[in-house]
C-alpha cells in the first residue's frame, strides 16, 4: 500500500475542518482517525502514531482557499460550480493549453476544466451550451464548494 504524503494528510484534514455535522472515520494504513461534529460536546479525536516515514512539508506553502465573493451570477448566465471543496484546474496537465478561454463556445458535454479532491480527477463539463463569458479562478487554486468558477453565456 502507498503511504500517505503530508500534503495528503494536509488535505484530508481541510476537507473534515470543512464539513459540518458530519462524523468521519478513516482509516488507511496505521493511521486512524475519528472525528464527531462540532455540535456534539467537545468529543475527543483519536488519532493512532504517524509512521516516521511520511515526508517532511515541502517549503512552499498550500494556497489557502479562495473565499468567494458574495456574488451573484449576472443574469442570463450560467455558472459552472465547485461540486465540493477542491482544487482547479484549466487544463489537463501543467502546461497544456487550457480547456476553455473567453470567448470560446462551448456545448453541454464539453470539458471546460478538471476537478481535483483527495488526488481524484474529475472532468467539469459546459452543461449548456454557449459562450464562456468569464473564468472566475485561477488555475490551480483550492476553491470551496459551490464556488462559481466559470460563467457561460447561454445559445440563443
Amino acid at each position: 500500500m502507498a503511504e500517505l504524503t503530508h500534503e495528503d494528510v494536509r488535505q484530508i484534514l481541510e476537507i473534515i475542518d470543512r464539513m459540518q455535522d458530519c462524523e468521519v472515520r478513516l482509516e488507511i494504513g496505521d493511521l486512524k482517525l475519528h472525528v464527531s461534529p462540532r455540535a456534539q460536546a467537545a468529543a475527543p479525536v483519536a488519532v493512532a502514531p504517524v509512521p516516521a516515514a511520511l515526508p517532511q512539508p515541502s517549503p512552499k506553502a498550500a494556497p489557502a482557499p479562495q473565499r468567494p465573493a458574495p456574488q451573484a451570477v449576472p443574469a442570463g448566465q450560467v455558472a459552472v460550480r465547485a461540486p465540493t471543496v477542491g482544487t482547479f484546474y484549466r487544463a489537463s496537465s501543467p502546461g497544456a493549453r487550457p480547456f476553455v478561454e473567453v470567448g470560446d463556445r462551448v456545448g453541454p458535454e464539453d470539458t471546460v476544466a478538471v476537478f481535483e479532491v483527495m488526488k481524484l480527477f474529475s472532468s467539469l463539463k459546459a452543461e449548456v451550451a454557449g459562450t464562456v463569458a468569464a473564468i472566475l479562478v485561477a488555475n490551480e487554486t483550492l476553491v470551496e464548494a459551490d464556488q462559481p468558477l466559470i460563467l457561460i453565456a447561454p445559445a440563443a
